[in-house]
């Protein structure tokens, strides 16, 4: 008897087995469909670029998102002064109307007065884009035209170092104007140089004393003494170095494989190197012993 069972067991396996290979090459058999997983829509972080212009900002530890706030609002408020002042929309006179013609057109001007704060909102909120920097203590604000990273810089400590009253930032400390970033190697670093060094070094006509000064972050491939041989190069002759007396001063920065470049007058050390925290609360001096001098105990 269970040699019998066994006998009749098997084929009923073995029919198992086949249809399910069976059923497994039809299935080969029909046309794959392709799965594809959704793609999600992930905006696209800002970034630095080759070409664009900015400013470098440094600030506290552990206050880059207060900083940035600060910054925003800093620069909205110079761009409304320098940049989109004066843009009132005035041209609505009503005269010789009826009463309806006039209240439509009351009611079209404070339309027109609506869309244009937008627009004016919707400009000044373009001109300045914060960038995120994986480096503690450091930021980036991309700059787009009207705006000049130089004279923004220049101004607004200018405005601090003679009215204190105006403070308006606790935790920004020094700004960095970039006329022309580029890609951190020696061909980029040439183009970046004759685009920023041209109108002041070739095109004004007259010579200059300058000084460089390059910083660098996070970068290996090119060398502090390096940029400055080949920057000074570009800039030429008549002009000469002057490390201390100069006339023009070349700022280099470089983070990771982005560089960036522009040049600021004389008054860079007058204006604390554009630190804003320094012109608001200079740091004490110190004595030749090293000591700290307090004015008001002189």
């Amino acid at each position: 008897m269970d040699n019998e069972k066994k006998r009749t067991s098997e084929p009923s396996q073995g029919g198992a087995v086949r249809k399910k290979a069976k059923i497994v090459a039809l299935k080969l058999a029909l046309p794959q469909k392709q799965w594809q997983t959704p793609k999600k829509n992930f905006s696209t972080a800002p970034s630095i670029n080759p070409g664009d212009a900015g400013i470098w900002a440094t600030c506290d530890m552990h206050r880059e998102g207060l900083c940035t706030v600060e910054l925003k609002d800093l620069f909205d408020q110079y761009a409304q002064l320098l940049y989109c002042g004066g843009g009132g929309a005035g041209n609505g006179a009503v005269t010789d109307v009826t009463l309806d013609d006039a209240a439509a057109d009351i009611e079209a001007e404070i339309q027109q007065e609506i869309q244009g704060m937008q627009n004016t909102t919707s400009k000044q909120q373009a001109l300045f884009t914060p960038v995120k920097i994986e480096v503690q203590c450091v930021l980036f604000f991309k700059t787009r035209p009207p705006v000049e990273p130089v004279s923004l810089v220049h101004r607004i400590c200018e405005d601090a170092l003679y009215d204190k009253s105006l403070k308006r930032t606790r935790f920004v400390k020094r700004l960095t104007p970039m006329t022309r970033m580029g890609k951190a190697n020696e061909r980029s670093l040439e183009e970046v140089s004759k685009l920023v060094l041209g109108p002041v070094f070739h095109d004004d006509g007259r010579e200059w004393k300058f000084a460089i000064r390059p910083t660098i972050r996070n970068h290996q491939a090119m060398k502090r003494d390096d940029i400055i041989k080949r920057v000074a190069d570009l800039a030429g002759k008549p002009h000469t170095v002057d490390l201390t007396r100069y006339d023009r001063l070349i700022l280099v920065d470089v983070y990771r494989n982005i560089l960036g470049m522009s040049v600021v007058t004389h008054d860079y050390e007058k204006f604390k190197r554009y630190n804003l925290a320094e012109i608001y609360e200079p740091t004490p001096p110190k004595s030749e012993a090293g000591v700290t001098v307090n004015a008001r105990t002189q």
